[in-house]
């Protein structure tokens, strides 16, 4: 049975990698520091905020943190829907059942819904969670939450991510994970996902497997 669905967010349904990219190198460029290309910051990606900009900072300047954190806030606040946009049949999967759906993601909650809302999509979910709202992935927590507040049960719901930290925070929330391959993950890192999918197409046909 399945009765709920949450989806990561950048990666999974949106790609945000050139608004995230642009927004650590103003803030290096503010900094003093000097920039990284765009496929470097994209691989500091997925595992919140604090993590992507300390891993732009480097060991040599991470002790720069605390300065760097409310620049980079300031910055992506004003880039965040520039060039982010959704994947190629995102929105088509949102209307497919089930309707219990939800979002969890490890970049602040306040960003996420706001990119929802450009997007036109922020009303297909239920609840929405970010990193600063609840303990980061791979940590269940956001997870659980999610499920109380949508009124469903970890194993009558499917976590939908594109990377092994999805994989581990389905694990820990006792939940099946269908590992999306379009996303940030490499391929070979989520095989050990109950269902892996290369399209949203897929994983629409997936939800009607399961919710039959």
């Amino acid at each position: 049975m399945l009765n709920g669905v949450i989806y990561d967010l950048d990666g999974t349904l949106v790609d945000s990698r050139d608004d995230l990219a642009d927004s650590v190198n103003a803030m290096l460029a503010r900094l003093g520091l000097p920039g990284r290309d765009p496929p470097v910051v994209h691989g500091f990606i997925g595992e919140g905020a604090e993590r992507l900009i300390r891993r732009s900072l480097g060991p040599v300047h991470e002790d720069r943190y605390a300065e760097a954190a409310p620049i980079w806030r300031e910055e992506y606040a004003q880039r965040l829907l520039a060039k982010t946009r959704l994947y190629h049949g995102v929105a088509e999967l949102l209307r497919r059942p089930p309707h219990a759906r939800g979002v969890l993601t490890n970049k602040p909650g306040a960003f996420a819904r706001e990119i929802l809302r450009g997007l036109g999509i922020e009303a297909a979910f239920g609840a929405v969670v970010g990193g600063d709202e609840a303990a980061r992935k791979p940590a269940p927590d956001g997870l659980l939450r999610i499920c109380a507040i949508l009124r469903v049960r970890p194993q009558d719901a499917l976590l939908v991510g594109d990377s092994a930290v999805d994989l581990a925070t389905g694990r820990a929330a006792n939940m099946r994970v269908c590992a999306v391959t379009w996303g940030l993950g490499e391929r070979a890192a989520l095989t050990s996902a109950d269902y892996l999918c290369d399209s949203p197409f897929e994983v629409g046909e997936l939800l009607a497997r399961l919710a039959s």
